[in-house]
């Protein structure tokens, strides 16, 4: 019988859309190793925890409920985007709140500055002025606000390495760490020199897929035999959440009685009373700084970073959404006392960093959350107060290292000249928005002469 003539494909666009389970299993597949996920968890928590920690001791800060509402958003990232995307606490809200006094900028007014931040993203999202800035923005710009972040990072965790710090009042205790003890330099030097053992420049896959190791005789075949093994097990090894567990550990061995103090159970959530005074002061001192760096970092900076990460997340990962998620995130949570949270490039380089490659990356670490929140609540604080503080300086230097590495692909000359003009200025007047108006400036004054 002769063969019967083949039908022609369907068209591309009769191929039905992914239902949402099997998009939720994509996001949430493992795209690395378990050890690997769970790694890269743990690349962002040395902003994290400084930050929340500060605010829990200095300004009541509910923990309990900040560590529900950001382990919620979590796994709601983490299965919306397929990436490591992290959520962090809004930094210059945080900020502000640390360098006040008493009560002068307390819970009350920590929330309304994330909800009017939130508010503000939401509309540059859903308008479509979010993508357009992205659109417009030079890349070497956006480079510049990284390099800045990043090495911001950098200089933040070499302080804590090498300075006692005081959490509770956001600041140094003023003399230096010891070379001694369970949180000396010691420590954290032999830490940071592990994590570069093991993960290298950051460069951990392609250690893993070539062994470099050319061999010609039996007797070297077997010696590289063995030592392909042994590379294999090393590179393989999660250095970061070996890193924190022996954090953990440690902060039970300096304060043993830490668990006296537990009351097991969640916070019990509250909606926060946001008074007039609180509304304008949220928005004027918290709000204002914010927005810009926000904008840049949070969305345009992650947005940048994602592609350049994962090229295959472009569509997925749009300014839009990620616009709209850290809007909806602080428009809600933060009218029950939930830390105000955005996304970062710096916790997505972190987290990258150190293994992260799927939206299970950061759902692990959300889950996490959860059940520390509902189970043992703002109690767990007691032993964060006695974590290592040198050891999630060590953290955070990764992270911020590896945000900075971001500005190496400007190769040309005007493209590096405007990534510097941005880092400077971001780091020595202390504002993104400033470094990034300055940035802007150079690059159509370079475009300008190329002109005329």
């Amino acid at each position: 019988m002769a063969d019967q003539p083949q039908s022609p494909p369907p068209p591309e666009s009769t191929v039905p859309p992914a239902t949402l389970y099997q998009k939720l299993k994509t996001h949430l597949s493992l795209r690395s190793t378990w050890p690997a996920e769970l790694n890269g968890a743990m690349g962002d928590l040395g902003t994290y925890i400084p930050i929340v920690m500060t605010l829990s001791l200095s300004k009541g800060l509910d923990l309990g409920t900040t560590l529900i509402f950001t382990g919620l958003y979590n796994l709601i990232t983490g299965a919306l985007y397929g990436v490591p995307m992290p959520v962090q606490p809004m930094k210059a809200i945080a900020a502000v709140a640390i360098s006040s006094k008493g009560d002068a900028f307390a819970v009350p007014e920590i929330m309304a500055a994330g909800i009017c931040t939130g508010g503000v993203m939401l509309v540059l999202g859903l308008t479509g002025l979010m993508r357009f800035a992205y659109k417009v923005v030079p890349l070497a710009v956006v480079r510049g606000v990284q390099l800045a972040q990043g090495l911001a990072f950098a200089l933040t965790a070499v302080r804590y390495v090498r300075n006692e710090q005081d959490l509770a009042k956001g600041k140094a205790n003023g003399g230096g760490r010891g070379w001694g003890g369970l949180d000396g330099l010691v420590l954290a030097l032999v830490c940071a020199c592990f994590i570069v053992l093991v993960g290298g420049a950051g460069d951990h896959e392609k250690l893993l897929e070539s062994d470099g190791l050319g061999t010609t005789t039996a007797t070297t075949g077997r010696t590289s035999r063995w030592r392909r093994r042994v590379r294999k097990i090393l590179f393989s090894l999660p250095s970061a959440l070996i890193v924190f567990a022996l954090g953990f550990i440690l902060a039970i061995i300096r304060k043993p009685s830490v668990f006296d103090h537990f009351k097991f159970g969640p916070s019990k959530i509250r909606v926060v009373h946001i008074s007039r005074r609180a509304w304008r002061d949220g928005f004027v001192k918290g709000a204002v700084p914010q927005i810009p760096l926000s904008v840049l970092n949070s969305v345009i900076a992650v947005c940048k970073l994602t592609s350049d990460l994962f090229p295959e997340k472009r569509g997925e990962v749009s300014t839009t959404s990620v616009s709209v998620t850290v809007g909806a995130m602080n428009v809600i949570g933060c009218w029950f006392g939930a830390m105000p949270c955005c996304h970062g490039a710096g916790g997505l380089a972190g987290q990258y960093r150190f293994g992260g490659r799927s939206g299970a990356c950061v759902a692990i670490l959300g889950a996490a959350k959860v059940v520390l929140g509902i189970v043992v609540g703002s109690s767990i604080i007691e032993v964060l107060r006695m974590f290592p503080v040198g050891l999630l300086g060590v953290l955070l230097l990764f992270a911020g290292l590896e945000l900075a590495m971001a500005a190496r692909d400007m190769n040309t000359r005007e493209d590096a000249f405007v990534v510097l003009v941005v880092a400077s200025v971001s780091m020595v007047g202390s504002s993104a928005a400033l470094g990034f108006a300055c940035g802007v400036v150079v690059h159509l004054l370079l475009r300008l002469r190329d002109r005329i």
